[in-house]
């Protein structure tokens, strides 16, 4: 009996700087603030730094770094508690869902994506360190520009989040999608690209819509091209430590990559030997 090769059956995306708010702006912008609120300053890069975790993970993360964690003590005292986290965490939800409504726009070229994807037969999955009670803020805006995915995997829905694997072993059963090298994992962050090798799926990173520039669509327009360029090698080089399959500027970009891993797959490559 002749094995037939597989076929791509689905992509998950990631939502903020993936396929909604370009730069992802809305938490950046939220983590500086509340850690503002508790009097120590953090840089934009402290707070993108950990980026695509879920939020409460991630404020331990920022607060775990060690500049962080050393102006923390200066200023309380000690060193912070989960008591602490737990705080700033409640503070966080409320400051997300007022922002979320401004930074919820998709990215030019993610809803034609989208619909390359459907033409082609794919699923359409997603997963984000958002909460489903702010993702309960998005979904209706997404869909209204014409973005509704199959399922949305959010924080606590799974034991843990990115970069373990579990967000994307849950889309892949919710949509029954199997194996799992039949799927690709689209995000703009590591953990995102790292949670779809654990897994066992194709990986495609964002460099310029997303976390790691952190610009406005017209900042990165106002950019000249010799610094354009730079800050594109220095993300890529910054991608190299996850090595992810391929690398594309924005969602737009994917449906050429899709050929090409479709093709891979036919000619029986694995996800699992990371070669570009």
């Amino acid at each position: 009996m002749t094995q037939t090769s597989p076929k791509l059956q689905a992509v998950v995306f990631d939502w903020a700087g993936t396929t909604i708010d370009f730069g992802s702006l809305a938490p950046a912008g939220v983590f500086m603030e509340i850690f503002k609120q508790e009097g120590v300053e953090i840089s934009v890069a402290q707070a993108r730094e950990p980026m695509g975790r879920a939020k409460r993970e991630h404020i331990r993360a920022v607060l775990d770094m060690p500049d962080v964690s050393m102006l923390w003590a200066s200023t309380h005292g000690s060193l912070a508690t989960d008591a602490d986290v737990d705080r700033m965490y409640e503070r966080f939800l409320p400051l997300q869902m007022e922002v979320l409504s401004k930074h919820s726009t998709l990215i030019p070229g993610a809803a034609e994506t989208v619909a390359e994807c459907r033409k082609r037969g794919l699923k359409i999955g997603s997963s984000t360190g958002y909460t489903q009670e702010l993702m309960e803020v998005v979904l209706p805006l997404s869909k209204e520009q014409g973005y509704e995915p199959d399922c949305v995997l959010c924080a606590g829905d799974t034991p843990a989040g990115r970069p373990k694997p579990w967000m994307l072993f849950e889309a892949a059963k919710r949509m029954d999608v199997y194996p799992m090298d039949t799927i690709v994992k689209v995000d703009d962050t590591l953990v995102g690209i790292e949670a779809g090798h654990n897994a066992g799926c194709w990986t495609v990173a964002i460099t310029m819509s997303g976390n790691e520039l952190g610009l406005t669509q017209d900042e990165l327009e106002s950019l000249c091209v010799d610094e354009r360029v730079a800050r594109k090698t220095a993300i890529e080089q910054k991608f190299a430590a996850v090595r992810p399959h391929y690398l594309i500027e924005s969602v737009a970009d994917l449906p050429d990559v899709l050929e090409k891993i479709e093709a891979r797959l036919q000619a029986n490559e694995s996800p699992r030997a990371i070669t570009s």
